[in-house]
């Protein structure tokens, strides 16, 4: 009898003990979208409060200031697909009637390659295509998802600019109600980090955007040096894919290249030198130039910072994925090493006093 009570209590606490963990990973996963929705939110809107700083100096309200930036951005992204569409969907037209030829060339390449003959390397491509083609239910699943995805994923940009826009036009309150929840001895050293996350922000915007100009642009020249044909799509495809750092420039060089190995292997060796030469270009020439040391970040820190980002925040969290890096890292380093270094957890008043002498601190208006 005593055994039965025994086993029954154990039953009870091991299903109590399921039940709390399961409550705890869907809290922790609601955690974590709340984390990445208000990241992107100061995100998109740091570049808008400091346009409307900007125009404020001239005496234009702050609403007007911020309101105008964001038009100005979505103005310039809108002229940016204006003026790409028409060329890139034309390339993608050529490029999606050419992929019979173009997957007949691949699959006798990679026969030779591999010793796989031609016919069962298409074969093995047909079986996969038919299996979807005789049974198009298998497909009505992933395009209903996909269908409620981009739903969801445009309400969720509207509500995302919306809430930029506001935070963006009356930053105070919120900068304010988040530094009273310091200790008083504590929030200059609070000032002094929300600005280096400040600065970090708007340096990897500003590298961002030049940085895909630059790498699309030479992308495009140099395809076009060596002949390749769609050029554009594969260079938009480069620019687009950068967001992601590294593994982004693995993924957008694999395409062109194969393309080219469909042409000729010294083709395809010839494209992979022009994107090697891009990317060193950009990575070690253009990045610094502009992002200069706002968010220095070691290579080996950034590759594994994006594996760390993909598995708690998703694909949404990889186009994030360098500004969630720098703020672990100013976290970690004003909260963790410096301290230690000076052997205490305060911030020494002639760094607080310096920072505020060179203007690196919040000024909050009341």
């Amino acid at each position: 009898m005593s055994d039965s009570r025994i086993n029954a209590g154990v039953i009870y606490k091991a299903v109590l003990l399921a039940f709390g963990l399961v409550i705890a990973a869907m809290i922790f996963r609601a955690l974590i979208s709340l984390v990445l929705g208000l990241l992107v939110v100061v995100i998109i809107a740091t570049p808008l409060s400091a346009f409307a700083d900007f125009l404020q100096r001239w005496r234009c309200p702050r609403p007007i200031g911020a309101t105008l930036g964001l038009l100005l951005g979505l103005a310039a992204i809108g002229g940016l697909v204006a003026l790409i569409v028409p060329v890139f969907t034309r390339e993608v037209n050529d490029f999606a009637h050419s992929l019979p030829a173009i997957g007949d060339a691949l699959s006798r390449r990679l026969g030779r390659l591999t010793g796989s003959s031609p016919a069962h390397i298409t074969a093995q491509v047909q079986h996969f295509v038919t299996s979807y083609t005789h049974n198009p239910s298998r497909l009505f699943g992933p395009v209903a998802q996909i269908g409620a995805s981009v739903a969801a994923g445009l309400a969720a940009i509207v509500v995302v600019l919306l809430t930029s826009l506001y935070t963006a036009i009356h930053p105070e309150p919120l900068v304010r109600g988040l530094i009273r929840l310091f200790p008083i001895p504590r929030r200059p050293h609070v000032h002094h980090i929300l600005m280096r996350l400040r600065t970090a922000y708007l340096a990897w915007l500003r590298g961002l955007l030049v940085g895909m100009v630059v790498l699309g642009g030479l992308t495009y020249l140099g395809l076009m040096l060596v002949g390749l044909k769609f050029a554009a799509f594969f260079a938009v495809f480069t620019a687009v894919a950068m967001i992601v750092p590294y593994f982004g420039a693995l993924v957008s060089s694999i395409p062109p290249i194969l393309y080219a190995l469909t042409i000729s292997p010294q083709k395809a060796i010839l494209v992979a030198i022009i994107y090697i030469l891009a990317h060193q270009l950009e990575s070690n020439v253009i990045q610094p130039l502009v992002v200069a040391r706002t968010v220095k970040l070691h290579p080996a820190m950034v590759a594994i910072g994006v594996v760390a980002v993909d598995q708690l925040f998703g694909f949404i969290g990889l186009l994030i994925a360098v500004p969630i890096i720098a703020t672990a890292s100013i976290l970690v380093d004003e909260l963790w090493v410096k301290p230690l270094e000076r052997g205490d957890g305060l911030a020494p008043t002639e760094q607080i006093q310096r920072s505020t002498a060179e203007g690196l601190t919040f000024r909050v208006r009341r």
